[in-house]
């Protein structure tokens, strides 16, 4: 069977990818973020996984406010990436795992959530930020095959994060459950805490931001007692993608001993957002 290598939990901010093509990894502003991945990146050489199972966030490119699914699952032979108006240079197309997708959505479908099966997808900076943050020197060839799990943090009403702790769990058995020998890595992306727009536009909580990413060693579930008004009040508009982190996190498993830190970092502001990044190892 499958085995489950990892988990990683990093943002996905638009200007990130401007700050790649221009070369600023080096920059005052950008270096505090960019020297968090080289440790992240050097683990991924070590455990080599072959598949990433990405959780993140549409921001309209497949789904918009008149068609939003709750969850969808990607089952394309291939991923395209797309900008969705951020101007951010395009990446080479995403290899997929269509027998893992189909093995996701049949294992999803059976625990009772309601998935849309997309055999056709498209991807953008939340998926594509962090996968080249991961492997910066990719080129045109990915090392991995990818499968997308969309989470929907756009339209309300947005699935509460005990829905979402709920369908980690469910990913990461169906994973275990998966007749391969293929090594997995979940890969979790999106927040942490900001808003774009209204009276708190700029709105960063870093106490609270620390506070969850230290649940997230001593107790996955904390983020499970808030309901989505309350998160959003905590973490900004957009910050609720910090469901992604939640997801990804469970599917390692739902206790502390679950799963290992190996490294973490945060910064702030990174575009107004409040930037954090997790690696762990799983304890299976």
């Amino acid at each position: 069977m499958a085995k489950i290598v990892g988990s990683i939990l990093t943002s996905h901010v638009p200007a990130i990818g401007r700050a790649i093509a221009g070369g600023l990894q080096g920059d005052p502003y950008w270096k505090p973020l960019f020297d968090g991945y080289p440790p992240v990146q050097k683990w991924l050489q070590e455990v080599k996984p072959d598949v990433v199972v990405i959780l993140y966030n549409d921001h309209g490119l497949n789904f918009f406010l008149d068609k939003m699914p709750t969850f969808a699952v990607g089952a394309a032979p291939s991923y395209q990436n797309a900008d969705e108006g951020w101007g951010i240079p395009t990446l080479p197309a995403f290899p997929g795992d269509q027998d893992l997708s189909w093995h996701l959505i049949e294992e999803l479908v059976e625990k009772e959530f309601d998935v849309t099966t997309c055999q056709e997808m498209l991807v953008d900076h939340a998926y594509t930020l962090p996968m080249k943050l991961l492997w910066p020197n990719a080129g045109d060839s990915w090392p991995v095959r990818t499968v997308p799990v969309c989470i929907n943090t756009v339209q309300h009403p947005l699935p509460s994060a005990k829905r979402c702790f709920k369908l980690g769990q469910a990913v990461g058995e169906a994973i275990r459950s998966w007749d391969s020998d293929a090594r997995v890595l979940v890969l979790g992306t999106g927040g942490l805490s900001h808003q774009l727009d209204g009276e708190r536009a700029g709105f960063i909580n870093k106490e609270f931001d620390l506070a969850f990413m230290d649940s997230l060693v001593k107790d996955p579930a904390w983020a499970t007692q808030y309901s989505v008004d309350e998160l959003i009040e905590k973490t900004g508009t957009q910050g609720i993608e910090l469901l992604m982190w939640v997801a990804a996190r469970a599917a390692l498993g739902t206790d502390a001993g679950s799963a290992r830190l190996l490294h973490s970092n945060y910064h702030i502001p990174i575009s107004n957002t409040a930037a954090g990044l997790m690696l762990f190892d799983s304890q299976d």
